[in-house]
Formats: structure tokens, sequence, C-alpha cells
């Protein structure tokens, strides 16, 4: 039996050793984050001191969340208009509707000037439907080119040519295709949006396309011999052998897609006049303000913040799906 006198002890330096490795692999994990983001906070506020603009001095930490607090109160006061709006058109309907029980009432929506927060959701959803159509259209094309070399060969120039092509190249094109085809009297989707979606769509398209194409190609030549000796057909040997396998890939190519999708929406946005994130940076520059500067830095902490919770999210779902747990998935 061994002695609790002499196992308590050791029990103890375990316990401390395991503590002490521990704090060495956490602490600068978590202290170096810090330490950068206070060195660039501490380069922030020097260097907007230096900065004189036509609109006075470039905004510094202090500003940018001086502003932010003004957008949140300007979303507070306006959900509180948006409420009272529709308090008195109930009122309205019922009083209607008490004096005359078959009266037709109608329920109009709120119009009100859109909030910043709003536009960060208008971003945000126009972003994921480029990026589902984009994704709808990569993938399938990615493994197409895969399977065939000689697709690959016939549709590789195309992916070359159009993969560098700017936005700003796009935008004007998709929108007179657009202002052309969609001519509904009462469309379901604004124009503006379409626009927007349809050029994310077609900036971050390539990234999908060409990961998909190496993770199919490069499949290990024993998962093709299974399949043969299964005897799969095309749909179950995509769906049982190529897909597990090309994951990775796939979504190496998703994530840098939707970075792509997520920097080309602000320009788009911008030339589009879609009410998102774009749209307010260029509202805010053409407005002139003393405020507009340090909300337009808001506006671009944002737009990094979002971009990366959207990489981290698909990390995420990547470690999720992805057969190899063990893979270091950065």
């Amino acid at each position: 039996m061994s002695n609790p006198a002499v196992a308590q002890p050791i029990k103890d330096t375990l316990k401390t050793a395991r503590k002490a490795a521990l704090a060495k692999r956490w602490l600068p994990a978590l202290l170096l984050p810090v330490v950068g983001l206070l060195a660039f906070l501490l380069f922030w506020q020097l260097a907007a001191g230096s900065i004189d603009t036509s609109l006075g001095k470039f905004p510094g930490p202090a500003q940018a969340v001086s502003q932010f607090s003004s957008l949140v109160d300007e979303h507070i006061a306006e959900q509180r208009k948006a409420d009272a709006f529709y308090q008195r058109q109930e009122a309205r309907n019922a009083e209607r509707l008490a004096k005359d029980p078959d009266a037709k009432v109608t329920v109009r929506p709120y119009t009100g000037k859109p909030t910043f927060f709003k536009q960060i959701l208008t971003s945000l959803y126009t972003v994921m439907t480029g990026f589902a159509i984009a994704s709808l259209i990569a993938i399938p094309l990615g493994i197409v080119c895969g399977l065939s070399r000689p697709i690959y060969n016939a549709i590789n120039p195309l992916i070359q040519v159009f993969k560098p092509v700017s936005p700003l190249a796009w935008l004007p094109l998709v929108t007179m295709v657009v202002s052309a085809v969609y001519t509904s009297a009462d469309p379901l989707f604004a124009k503006s949006f379409v626009t927007s979606a349809l050029t994310v769509a077609l900036c971050c398209l390539w990234p999908t396309v060409i990961n998909t194409t190496v993770g199919v190609a490069n499949m290990d030549k024993d998962l093709l011999n299974v399949s043969r000796v299964l005897s799969l057909s095309p749909l179950s040997h995509v769906r049982r052998i190529v897909l597990p396998a090309a994951i990775p890939m796939i979504f190496t190519g998703l994530r840098l897609s939707l970075a792509t999708g997520w920097m080309v929406l602000i320009a788009a946005e911008m030339l589009a006049q879609n009410p998102g994130l774009g749209k307010f940076i260029w509202d805010e520059f053409q407005n002139g303000s003393s405020n507009s500067l340090g909300r337009i830095m808001v506006a671009v902490i944002v737009i990094g913040l979002i971009g990366f919770v959207l990489d981290r999210l698909m990390l995420a779902l990547q470690r999720r799906v992805s057969w190899d747990k063990n893979a270091d998935l950065r």
C-alpha cells in the first residue's frame, strides 16, 4: 500500500507542474494579443494627434468610442420612433374597426432613416446572399474540374482571366444587366440589393472554384480504387468519396471567398447605394460634418471585427464537418 504521507506531496507537485504548464501555454496566447492591441491604440492616438484634415483632427480611440455611443443612442431613438409609429397606427385601426367592423385596415411599414445597426444587418444579408450564390456555382464547378482534366483545361483560362477583375469593373456591367432584366413593377428585392449581391458573387466565386478543384484532383488514389471496387454510381462517388475527401480544401476556398466577398461588398454598396455599411461610409464622407471622420472610423473597425467573426464561424463549421478533427485549422 502507498504511504499517504508520501503520496500527497507527489500529487501536489504534479498539480503545481500541471498549473505551471497551463500558464506557460495560455498566458502568452492571452497576453500577447492584449499587448499588441494596446500598442496599436497608442500608435493610433499619437498618429491621430498629428494629423489635421479639412474636417479637423483625425479621430483617435476616444473620439471613435464617443461616436459609437452616439450611434447607439440614435438607434435607440429611432426604435422608439418606430414603436410610437406602430402604436399610433394600431390605435387608428382599432378606432376605425370600432366604428365599422367591415372596414379595411392597413399596416404601413415605418420608413424612417436606417440606423447604423440596421445597415450592418443589411450588409450581412447582402454578403451572405452573394456568398451563397457563388458557393452554389463554385463547388459543383470545382468538383467537375477536379474530376475531369479536359474540362479543367477548358475552364482554367476563364478562371485565370476573370479572377483578378476588380469589383469596380464588374459593378457597371452588373448594374446595366440588372436594370435591363430586372424590370418588375413591384420587385421583391431592391435593384441596389440585387446589384450588390451579384457583384459579390462574381468576385468571391474564384477562390472556392480553385480550392475545390485542387482538393478533388489531389484525392488519395486508394479512395478512387475503393469507389471502383464498390462500383459506385457517379453521384454516389461524389457524395461518399469525393466530398468527404475534399472538404478541407473546399472550406479553405469558402473562407477565402467569404473574406473576399466581405471586402468587395463595401465598395459595391458605395457605388450601388445599397443601404449597408458601404453606403453609411459614403454618406458620412459626403456629409462632411465634424463627426464624420469618427463615424467612418467606427465603421472601419466594425467591418474588420465582422470579417474576423465570419472567418471564425466558417472555421468552427469546418471543424464540425471535417473528418480530420486533429487538423491544425487556423
